[in-house]
């Protein structure tokens, strides 16, 4: 057999022990914070029925998913006409199942089959990998993970409150203090639509402004008057853009600009009930960012909508979401309202790398090594290894008898801070020399001893 060289899928990547211990760090943080007001994990499969998945995310997104064939011998219904039709024809005989695209829609499958055992409202979070048939690109994988939290059946924006304490708890454990969450509302987008006398056209218009930070006002203006927002509109729309105010002023803007529109005028309200209700619950406003020319490219969306971004970084959004009406529709079970955001756990890792604020601690594994340098005092760390253990101090022991010098330099490249020499004088005496490996101080102590230094008591 010829020596064959590994390789990965384009598009999908190993995660190493550093990164895992780092990614474990942001997932245990964000677990906490969703746990903490209310939130429980659900799983769904990896794979799901492409009934499922079709004609849920658009025609781009039926290209981009990932069908998987059908075991055995997949080609036994497909005649030669429906090879002569081509792929459209002979993929609903070859595929029958396919892998997630996001965690929204198995969600919702998930919540219609469950109905009638959940107690809603129902929150739940789900942190799983998606996949996607994309070009691969920096920072663009094939394979990546979501990290979702919804509440379903309820319309209160007691919801909406949480997200935003929900983020700043979880930013807080990260030690990211640079950021800001941008909140606005789809009723406003569509008050503004009607106001500057486009009705109907706020789909057009959010896939516009969605750019403005990146193209800019100039720009978005000629791509609406492409998709034929006349001039007049437009003039109309300029002050909104251009608007530079505290939170109070936008407020009071914007009850004068959507006067004749009865929905933007709700949209504005919810945003104000919003405030009220952080502020019953003796919360600031620290981070929060009334933009109301935000908009999430998202059709879906029909409430409150959010988008966290971290100053300082070349990175964009690290999380984002709002309020839909129905969910769950597609599946036959209409008018479950829910609001939810995700995190993106892969942008979070790249802004802490920026940032350099990983924790050190984050990283630690072993907290000792027992060293020897003989049979007997290889019997004798085998001893010791087990009361460590018992006792809570994460312990190794260096398997093979070699030069203490080799079981030093080992615990150094694996960052273990301590290690315990085990030599005839430690085995007499019941006890370990422990080295510090940072500072190289080293001293004789009990076992007690040893495991009270190692657990900080």
């Amino acid at each position: 057999m010829s020596m064959q060289k590994p390789s990965l899928p384009k598009g999908t990547r190993d995660f190493g022990t550093i990164q895992m211990a780092r990614r474990n760090f942001i997932l245990n943080s964000i677990k906490e914070t969703f746990q903490l007001f209310g939130y429980q994990q659900i799983e769904t499969p990896a794979m799901e029925n492409l009934s499922t998945l079709t004609g849920k995310y658009g025609d781009e997104g039926d290209q981009l998913l990932f069908k998987i064939i059908n075991s055995g011998d997949f080609l036994k219904n497909v005649t030669q006409e429906d090879f002569s039709l081509g792929a459209k024809a002979t993929l609903p005989k070859v595929a029958e199942k396919g892998l997630r695209y996001d965690l929204t829609v198995p969600f919702a499958r998930f919540v219609v089959m469950n109905r009638n055992e959940l107690s809603f409202p129902f929150k739940r979070f789900q942190i799983q990998p998606v996949w996607r048939a994309d070009r691969p690109q920096k920072g663009r994988y094939r394979e990546f993970y979501q990290c979702d939290a919804d509440v379903v059946g309820t319309d209160s924006l007691v919801c909406e409150a949480e997200i935003i304490l929900m983020i700043r708890d979880v930013f807080a454990k990260l030690g990211l203090t640079d950021y800001d969450i941008k909140v606005n509302n789809r009723k406003i987008l569509t008050g503004i639509s009607e106001a500057i006398g486009e009705s109907g056209k706020e789909g057009p218009l959010c896939i516009a402004i969605d750019k403005l930070d990146k193209i800019g006002w100039i720009k978005v203006k000629e791509e609406l008057a492409q998709r034929e927002f006349s001039e007049q509109s437009l003039s109309k729309l300029e002050p909104l853009v251009k608007l530079e105010s505290n939170l109070k002023g936008k407020i009071e803007f914007l009850k004068e600009f959507l006067a004749g529109s009865e929905i933007g005028l709700i949209g504005v309200s919810e945003f104000e009930e919003l405030l009220e209700i952080l502020n019953q619950m003796g919360e600031d406003l620290d981070h929060l960012d009334f933009d109301i020319m935000l908009a999430r490219g998202l059709s879906y969306y029909t409430g409150a909508i959010f988008e966290v971004k971290v100053n300082g970084v070349s990175i964009g959004s690290v999380s984002g979401g709002g309020r839909y009406d129905n969910l769950t529709g597609v599946f036959g079970l209409p008018g479950v309202s829910g609001v939810g955001f995700s995190f993106g756990v892969d942008r979070l890792y790249d802004v802490m790398e920026e940032l350099n604020i990983f924790p050190e601690e984050s990283l630690k594994s072993t907290q000792i090594l027992l060293a020897h340098f003989d049979e007997n005092g290889f019997r004798y760390a085998l001893r010791i290894l087990s009361h460590l253990r018992r006792a809570g101090v994460k312990a190794e022991i260096f398997p093979d008898l070699t030069k203490v010098k080799k079981q030093l330099d080992f615990a150094t490249k694996k960052g273990i801070p301590f290690v315990g020499i085990c030599g005839d004088n430690e085995i007499e005496t019941e006890s370990l020399a422990l080295k510090n490996l940072d500072s190289g101080n080293q001293e004789n102590l009990k076992l007690n001893e040893v495991i009270s230094v190692l657990l900080g008591d």
